[in-house]
């Protein structure tokens, strides 16, 4: 009799990197370099640059611990190995949020795109979806969710084929937008009108970091390759280096496509016909039709692909939640094909619920930058924590020069933070304090539980952490940042590195001692051997059912 539905090893460094890079390449490419020159006009170049930088500085960090814990949904089992259940129980909510909601935001690119031929979709006026895209868009994500039903060797074959496309149309856009419309002048143009302090906001709120979070995919599925050991790292770092490599020559054909006469009133002021779909409508203004009819193609396949992988990766983070105890037993059930369905459901009813409060890929883009790069901040705090309480643990990728990079990768995460605002940054820091309090509740009223066991001792420094940002955000700059302006923009990025060292040294004292942690680390080990199954193991059971 076969045994129980397991989570296969389908994925090859190919499928890996391919998983990443497809993400990384979904609608931010589309809207990225429209939103990045009017907020930092041809500084927005160094923006994709500085996004990079920061996002490879994670990427190195978790091509570390990914191969330590080569598990699917591998980022909630670390948390709880280096700080206990409790921040393990906090992050996973930051987790989940982070990964249910960027389906939404790439089914809305979609839509967006699509109002330009099909007219009644988007308000014309404020960008939001009607009563009907909403209609349309809960469709849209109920196909894609449906395409994951399928055993994981096939929904990343389908990604496989979807992003050979998405690489070939945007560096094709490249060459054809700078052989039919080329201004170098405008790269120095109007330099007074784009504030130095775009090149910084440009990468939390248009659409930059956001593009380059793709790059995890290849940890959430780090359960179902053969040798994560070798593949996990070069599918991360190799993802986001061809990823800034496209985005950059994007940036450059986009500014040097443009009519100068469009920027003549400043970047900040620069506006054109189409600009729901602006690549679309740039080729179309240049005499390119044929390739905007290309382009509005590709608006579909592009963020669907990105969409379709989101939601492969968020019921293995569900299923790693499940399987630490920070969600009910039972989304760690598996269908035949191995896939965790209870966690596709789950994926898709909170993935439309996010279509209300933010109804335009706007309004999503900011929110789901802030909550994810959030999500990967602890990354440096755990790998500093497990090579002081962990020294002997195999480690087949070893980052060199940590002491340094890891506090690097940590400020430059708060950075991110701090640059989308307190608009923005209010509204993730309540989601999260809700969760501990309504948490808290459950322990204490439903569960009656005693205070010793929540791990306080672990987790006490996330407050003050999370109180910080939230503060700093709340007194920086004023207007489209959002808060009280009584600091200034590079005072308080200097004040965040500073707390950002602050918060590491405290998040270091607290975390767990080495017998804990080793105890927990087992714990996952076991988890991931029952959750695996070989090649070789899942064909003899297919034959045994054939026969």
């Amino acid at each position: 009799m076969a045994g129980p539905a397991k989570l296969r090893r389908d994925a090859g460094v190919i499928g890996l990197l391919y998983a990443s890079l497809g993400s990384i390449i979904g609608s931010g490419w589309l809207f990225g370099a429209l939103h990045a020159a009017v907020q930092a006009g041809p500084w927005s170049v160094i923006s994709w640059v500085t996004g990079a930088v920061a996002i490879l500085l994670l990427a190195f960090v978790f091509a570390e611990l990914s191969t330590m814990f080569p598990n699917s949904g591998a980022m909630v089992h670390m948390t709880h190995v280096s700080h206990g259940d409790l921040v393990g129980k906090i992050w996973s909510w930051i987790l989940f949020l982070a990964f249910v909601s960027v389906p939404p935001v790439e089914v809305s690119a979609v839509l967006t795109y699509s109002n330009n031929y099909m007219p009644g979709l988007i308000e014309p006026h404020s960008g939001l979806m009607t009563d009907v895209g909403m209609a349309v868009a809960a469709l849209l994500l109920a196909g894609v969710v449906a395409l994951n039903f399928l055993a994981v060797r096939w929904v990343l074959a389908i990604n496989s084929v979807a992003t050979w496309w998405k690489l070939v149309i945007p560096v094709a856009t490249i060459g054809i937008l700078m052989a039919y419309s080329f201004h170098p002048s405008n790269l120095v143009a109007q330099l007074a009108s784009a504030p130095k302090s775009g090149i910084f906001t440009a990468v939390a709120t248009a659409g930059i970091v956001f593009s380059f979070l793709g790059f995890q995919q290849a940890i959430a599925l780090a359960g179902e390759t053969r040798n994560p050991n070798r593949y996990v790292p070069i599918a991360l770092i190799s993802s986001v280096l061809i990823g800034m490599l496209i985005y950059v020559g994007l940036q450059v054909a986009f500014i040097t496509a443009l009519d100068p006469r469009d920027i003549s009133g400043g970047w900040e002021h620069l506006h054109f016909t189409g600009m729901f779909g602006p690549l679309a409508a740039i080729a179309v203004a240049v005499g390119a039709v044929w390739w905007a009819v290309v382009l509005y193609i590709d608006a579909i396949i592009s963020p669907l692909g990105t969409a379709f992988i989101y939601v492969t990766a968020s019921p293995r983070i569900i299923m790693a939640a499940g399987e630490m105890g920070n969600a009910p037993g039972a989304v760690v059930q598996l269908n035949r094909h191995g896939v965790p369905w209870i966690g596709l459901v789950v994926t898709y009813i909170v993935g439309v619920v996010f279509f209300f409060p933010f109804p335009s890929w706007q309004k999503l883009v900011s929110a789901v930058s802030l909550i994810t790069v959030l999500s990967y901040s602890i990354g440096p705090v755990i790998l500093l924590q497990l090579r002081k309480v962990m020294p002997g643990a195999v480690r087949p990728f070893r980052l060199r020069a940590a002491g340094i990079l890891a506090p690097v990768a940590f400020i430059a995460s708060n950075w991110i933070i701090y640059w989308t605002g307190y608009a923005v940054a209010k509204w993730m820091f309540g989601a999260v304090f809700a969760y501990i309090i309504v948490y808290h509740a459950w322990h204490f009223v439903a569960r009656r539980g005693s205070p010793a066991v929540l791990g306080w001792r672990e987790a006490w420094w996330v407050i003050p952490y999370l109180a910080g940002m939230w503060a700093v955000s709340y007194l920086g700059p004023a207007g489209s940042m959002g808060g009280r302006g009584t600091i200034g923009f590079f005072t308080g990025m200097w004040i965040v590195a500073g707390f950002s060292l602050l918060v590491l040294w405290l998040a270091l004292a607290a975390g767990q001692d080495a017998q804990s942690a080793l105890a927990c680390a087992e714990r996952v080990k076991t988890l991931g051997s029952r959750g695996i199954e070989s090649r070789q193991t899942a064909t003899s059971q297919q034959q045994g059912e054939a026969r």
